[in-house]
């Protein structure tokens, strides 16, 4: 994929998933505020089971110049609709924001001269305090942990949902033809030019959409798809396991020997020979899963996003 010769100064790329009722304020605050510059909103709907496809739509025939709508298929999760919008945004600066305002528009300003005055790829926002349920605070609590382990993140980088990027990392982000995107790997693939600054965050208009099952998932996207520190794991595991049998093995002869001769024969030592053999079979699976990993990674062919179509303005209905 060619670099993109960027059109606009500045793109907004939303995924929507059952906004109908807030998508709307969130594109005209974003109007309002962003006059100064040449902008473009990329709005995406990630299956919405409500009236989210009219809406924005309306908000296509309002804003012809400005607004652009992608339906997706079926629902393919967030980080599935943000690769999807990046891969059609044109601005130089790409913001990524939330469709219910918990990212306030006029926040993006900071993101965005922070960006261009410092020259870095990737500039996250850091809430000074998080609205979030304590439910998902939590979540965000334990992926944070996890992704310093897991994707070598630095530790003191928040990976926020709100951020924004330049078009040099768009273009090398959307390379990426794996079936299972997680936006924040992907940057930290192409990238350690990072930065953060603080933002206000917003409580949600009503009930979060983000699931439990959905942060489950987006787990699991980190853990299998970005790292092959999992099956390393348990190679580790497998050695130590061994290790220690063997240890066990010696303390059982020596407690025959010398400590206890009166101890009963065979149980003690076919328990530690079948959690020797065990360890041994985790170090060639995970031996094995590391090829396998590997080449899944690599390899692995299922769609990131099916669009349904792309709406512009000034195209037909």
């Amino acid at each position: 994929m060619p670099p993109t010769v960027p059109e606009r100064e500045l793109s907004f790329v939303i995924p929507v998933f059952n906004a109908e009722r807030t998508i709307g304020p969130v594109v005209e605050r974003i109007l309002e505020l962003y006059r100064d510059l040449t902008i473009e909103i990329v709005l995406v709907n990630d299956g919405s089971s409500d009236g989210s496809e009219r809406a924005c739509l309306a908000l296509v025939e309002r804003f012809p110049a400005t607004v652009v709508f992608l339906h997706l298929a079926r629902n393919f999760g967030e980080h599935g609709a943000v690769l999807a919008g990046l891969n059609h945004a044109q601005g130089r600066y790409v913001a990524i924001l939330d469709d219910d305002g918990q990212n306030p528009p006029e926040e993006v300003r900071k993101l965005y001269r922070a960006i261009a005055e410092s020259g870095q790829d990737v500039v996250y926002g850091r809430y000074r305090v998080k609205r979030h349920d304590r439910w998902r605070n939590l979540g965000s609590w334990f992926h944070d942990r996890v992704a310093n382990l897991m994707l070598h993140k630095p530790p003191e980088l928040y990976l926020s949902s709100f951020k924004i990027l330049n078009r040099f990392t768009v273009d090398e982000i959307t390379r990426y033809k794996g079936a299972f995107p997680y936006i924040d790997g992907l940057i930290l693939r192409a990238t350690r030019s990072l930065g953060q600054i603080e933002v206000n965050h917003r409580s949600a208009e009503g009930p979060s959409t983000y699931t439990l099952r959905k942060l489950v998932h987006l787990w699991l996207n980190m853990f299998l798809n970005f790292s092959i520190t999992p099956l390393r794991i348990s190679v580790l595991l497998g050695i130590t396991t061994s290790l220690v049998s063997l240890l066990l093995l010696v303390a059982i002869v020596v407690d025959k020997l010398y400590v206890n001769p009166d101890v009963t024969h065979g149980l003690p030592t076919v328990l530690v020979i079948v959690t020797f053999f065990a360890g041994v079979q985790l170090v060639i699976l995970g031996t094995i899963g590391e090829y396998l990993g590997r080449l899944f990674l690599d390899h692995s062919s299922a769609p990131q996003f099916v669009v349904r179509y792309v709406r512009r303005g000034g195209d037909p209905t």
